[in-house]
């Protein structure tokens, strides 16, 4: 039984492998001399293109040796073009930051090459796009930072931690009061982004889910920043923003049912263990192929890339090791098998339905390459222990999550990496509520290394 079970997880990842190449960084070659114009248009998240994408393209124009790099405000608010000179020739991006839903629609229309989105692309937009390719393969979903859906409130407010069912009750209006969840006697006045918003998409899809509506009395916003200012300037406000705009507000720790209350820090994050973390992704249409985009996404997974993510205020995706001391909880077995030992901040996860590594697991794989490359970590031994959610029996459970961490095993193997033999705990140490859709994210697989 456990052999069919073996072979059923790893066909469609032992496919992957031998028809796909995955590669984290890309050399930053100079334009060409020739080049001119507007180079691709880019339109979406406000969240993604507030800063971070003007942050990226400055640093790429400049690798690439771009000259008089500068950035200038457009008419429309939240836009803006991003550029310099090659050869005495302007050359320039120009961007829109209106919400993710708008990205897709401006690729539909053909008004963008690349889109933004602070949440997944959703399945409807994936069929209006399909005549440009698959929107979810490796070539199309990009997946450029971790960001931590923070909820936030002034600093001055006694209230340390919600759970998603006390933050739902706050913003559908069921619980008005501070007083109802231990705070103090004071009115709740709420903040929320508005509908075209991919930070709004992944609120309501985390929090309100299907069983509530945001209350009529909530004040709707574009921009991320505008909203956590009003809310640290209002002792009975909370909102809801992307990580780097926590700004002068305090984020609160956050609880799902059945997990750790954790606060949207570092290594919580970067995991995904934090119940409100998210994904940050650009889309490229397959079928309106772009060299210079391509290259501008390869240096955004490059190191350098990955530090401007981390300076703007986002989680970067490489890696970093924090030792077993942080993370004391779980099963003896599995204290047994870390002790000592230090927790690299990625969590493999799987495309739902699916045995396949998702896209950002298949770009994680090279990284963890890279990192056991590095000089200091060469004589260092990998750990993959594998989680999921609950079944029939806990021992399905558990024989589900060991074969989780087997095909990660396989693909490092591949790639020249040993590591010790694979554990599994089933469905312990939940991240997200086992009884809702959420609970794809309990399927993961940690990466010790000793």
């Amino acid at each position: 039984m456990h052999s069919i079970l073996v072979r059923r997880l790893l066909r469609p990842f032992l496919l992957f492998l031998l028809c796909s190449s995955v590669s984290v960084a890309t050399a930053v070659e100079p334009f060409q001399s020739d080049i001119s114009g507007r180079l691709f248009q880019v339109q979406g998240s406000n969240t993604v293109g507030a800063n971070l994408m003007k942050n990226l393209l400055e640093d790429y124009f400049h690798a690439k040796g771009v000259e008089g790099v500068a950035t200038q405000a457009l008419a429309v608010e939240n836009e803006y073009r991003v550029g310099g000179m090659v050869n005495s020739k302007a050359i320039y991006v120009d961007v829109a930051a209106h919400g993710s839903s708008t990205g897709f629609k401006a690729l539909l229309a053909e008004q963008a090459d690349l889109s933004m989105s602070s949440r997944p692309i959703k399945s409807k937009e994936v069929a209006q796009l399909s005549n440009y390719g698959h929107m979810l393969g490796f070539d199309a979903e990009h997946v450029i930072a971790i960001d931590g859906l923070a909820v936030i409130v002034h600093r001055d407010n006694p209230v340390e931690q919600l759970n998603l069912q006390q933050i739902a009750g706050i913003f559908s209006g069921q619980i008005t009061n501070w007083q109802e969840v231990g705070g103090d006697e004071r009115s709740i006045n709420l903040y929320a982004r508005d509908n075209k918003s991919g930070t709004w998409d992944t609120f309501k899809s985390l929090v309100l889910r299907k069983k509530y509506k945001l209350s009529s009395a909530a004040r709707r916003f574009e921009s991320n920043d505008e909203l956590s200012d009003l809310v640290s300037d209002d002792l009975g406000g909370i909102g809801f923003v992307g990580l780097a705009s926590v700004r002068e507000s305090r984020a609160l720790l956050v609880s799902d049912s059945g997990t750790t209350p954790l606060r949207p820090e570092k290594v919580s994050v970067a995991t995904e263990d934090y119940a409100l973390s998210r994904r940050l992704f650009l889309y490229t249409p397959p079928a309106m192929k772009n060299e210079i985009i391509e290259d501008f996404i390869g240096f955004v997974q490059t190191d350098a890339g990955q530090q401007q993510v981390e300076s703007t205020g986002f989680i970067s995706q490489a890696l970093i090791a924090t030792p077993s001391e942080s993370f004391r909880q779980g099963p003896r077995e599995y204290l047994e098998v870390t002790q000592g030992a230090s927790r690299l901040s990625v969590n493999f996860r799987f495309s739902q339905g699916s045995a396949t590594l998702d896209n950002k697991a298949q770009q994680d794989i090279q990284r963890l390459v890279a990192f056991m490359a590095r000089e200091e970590n060469r004589d260092k031994r990998i750990t993959l222990v594998g989680f999921g959610d609950t079944k029939q029996t806990e021992s399905r459970a558990i024989v589900l999550s060991k074969l989780r961490a087997v095909a990660v095993k396989s693909e490092l193997r591949r790639q020249g990496i040993s590591t010790e033999p694979v554990r599994g705990f089933g469905a312990y140490l939940p991240v997200a509520s086992n009884t809702g859709k959420g609970k794809i994210k309990n399927r993961r697989v940690e990466v010790w290394v000793n």
